[in-house]
């Protein structure tokens, strides 16, 4: 296996076009069909099934792409063991966080650590979703930050924080007024049920939040009517400063969002809900020196 032409192959499966393929890795198309007619007659079999423009794997195709990861991975646990035996003054990290996460996290972590280490390149990628399954399948990936996740097989998980859900209400917003104070809760507590009526700003089913504004409904028994949708936090929080509904978003949204918007925040929940945030690696994946002090300065500014 060639490294130069793992990442043909590489690009081939991501974009499932060659078009596609060809323009990321600034090479001509006929070059990719060329390498690709190559490495077929290689193997002596067909990697990708073509369906229109779209390729496909083919069984041969998934087995080389399963050794190709293990191969890519390997090079770059070296390249990265070589640059910390050099220097631990010099390297690059690069993590995938939650693109709505990024505003919050990154200038809570990024100046101390930068203090620590400042000869670390970072560079944050920010996705939407499926960032989990980025990690797996990206060698360059070194960590990824996490709310919404279930442990998977080939993944180390390092706790950073755990954080409540909040009601988020306009100020002066009558129901207020029935918040009490207890010992379990960091935020004013208040009972849903006097919102049964009161319209609703969610984030969709399938998001962390979503759910767990769907299971504090199921728990007090209450339907509220639900006008707007929204998979941005923070457009949910200004959308309730602006006195169009209720919602809900994890505590350092609200912070964050705060000094734009003024709201009320309040726990909720029996018991009140959480949100688990976790910094995952590969499994037996090299860390280096820079890279342990990452998750160390993370776990310190996320306490």
């Amino acid at each position: 296996m060639d490294f130069a032409e793992l990442r043909y192959f590489l690009a081939i499966v991501e974009h499932k076009n060659l078009t596609k393929a060809a323009q990321e890795l600034y090479i001509s198309q006929p070059t990719l069909t060329k390498y690709l007619q190559r490495l077929e007659k290689e193997l002596g079999g067909k990697v990708f099934r073509k369906n229109g423009h779209r390729y496909e794997l083919t069984f041969l195709g998934q087995r080389y792409l399963e050794y190709a990861q293990k191969v890519i991975q390997l090079n770059q646990d070296w390249e990265k063991e070589l640059s910390d035996m050099r220097s631990s003054y010099s390297g690059e990290l690069n993590i995938a966080i939650p693109h709505m996460r990024s505003a919050s996290l990154i200038p809570q972590l990024l100046p101390d650590y930068h203090r620590k280490q400042p000869g670390i390149h970072i560079n944050f990628y920010e996705y939407g979703a499926f960032i989990q399954d980025k990690l797996v399948s990206d060698a360059n990936l070194d960590f990824a930050i996490l709310s919404d996740w279930k442990a998977h097989p080939s993944l180390e998980y390092e706790h950073l924080k755990t954080e409540e859900i909040l009601l988020v209400l306009p100020e002066n917003h009558p129901a207020a007024r029935q918040a009490v104070r207890r010992e379990d809760c960091h935020y004013p507590w208040l009972d849903l049920r006097c919102l049964s009526d009161c319209p609703f700003i969610l984030h969709f089913p399938d998001q962390n939040t979503g759910r767990a504004a769907r299971q504090l409904f199921d728990q007090y028994h209450i339907q509220p009517p639900v006008p707007f949708r929204s998979r941005n936090s923070q457009t949910c929080i200004q959308l309730s400063f602006q006195g169009l509904g209720a919602s809900f978003a994890p505590e350092s949204y609200v912070k964050h969002a705060s000094a734009m918007w003024p709201v009320q925040a309040f726990s909720v929940g029996e018991p009140p809900i959480q949100n688990h945030l976790v910094l995952a690696y590969r499994k037996n994946a090299y860390l280096s020196t820079f890279a342990l002090d990452f998750i160390a300065t993370a776990k310190e500014c996320l306490e």
